[in-house]
């Protein structure tokens, strides 16, 4: 028998309810960041109710009205906890939710497909995403809506030329990409 899961609820004054997306985090035995000390990190930022989901890097928490929490201040934080530098993208639960319903490729199936969305800390300007190359990379396919691209990726992402690096320089911004299950789950766990 599995030990009952304990779910907080957000009290009156947790407002907001938001997912933080780390980049470069536990790839490849580099940048090992322990899912246990990062949730302990977002808690003494002042975040209530976190929780991790998987190794690479996704933290669901709650903020206080008024909260001055950033993207900037977290990442400080972890630099200098751990070490080393790690960009951070936050979006809030309502942001994740308009991600998937903005969704331009609903019928691809996320297994067989391999849709994958990319955060974007800025949003591009329109000269930016069309320095994109629409033939880059033979079979994949991708839309920019926002701070947000959308990729479908039927050779998998290791085998793709749409790389963080690509989109990173040719954006002017920093990107991470999560498979179509993770946001979905993200969402789910942002909704507790």
């Amino acid at each position: 028998m599995s030990p009952a899961k304990t779910v907080v609820k957000p009290t009156a004054k947790t407002t907001q309810r938001s997912v933080a997306l780390l980049r470069g985090i536990n790839v490849g035995g580099k940048h090992s960041v322990p899912m246990k000390e990062l949730a302990a990190l977002f808690t003494k930022c002042g975040c209530s109710e976190v929780a991790t989901y998987i190794q690479s890097g996704n933290v669901v928490f709650g903020t206080r009205e008024n909260s001055k929490l950033d993207a900037a201040t977290i990442a400080a934080r972890i630099e200098m906890n751990f070490g080393f530098p790690v960009p951070v993208i936050l979006r809030t639960a309502d942001e994740i939710e308009a991600v998937i319903r903005r969704n331009p490729f609903p019928k691809a199936d996320p297994d067989k497909e391999r849709l994958h969305v990319s955060f974007l800390v800025s949003e591009p300007t329109a000269a930016q995403i069309a320095s994109l190359d629409p033939n880059r990379s033979p079979g994949d396919t991708f839309k920019v809506l926002g701070r947000e691209i959308y990729l479908l990726l039927p050779n998998g992402a290791g085998n793709s030329k749409l790389t963080n690096a690509y989109f990173d320089s040719k954006l002017k911004t920093t990107s991470t990409a999560r498979n179509w299950r993770t946001v979905l789950k993200l969402l789910e766990m942002a909704r507790v």
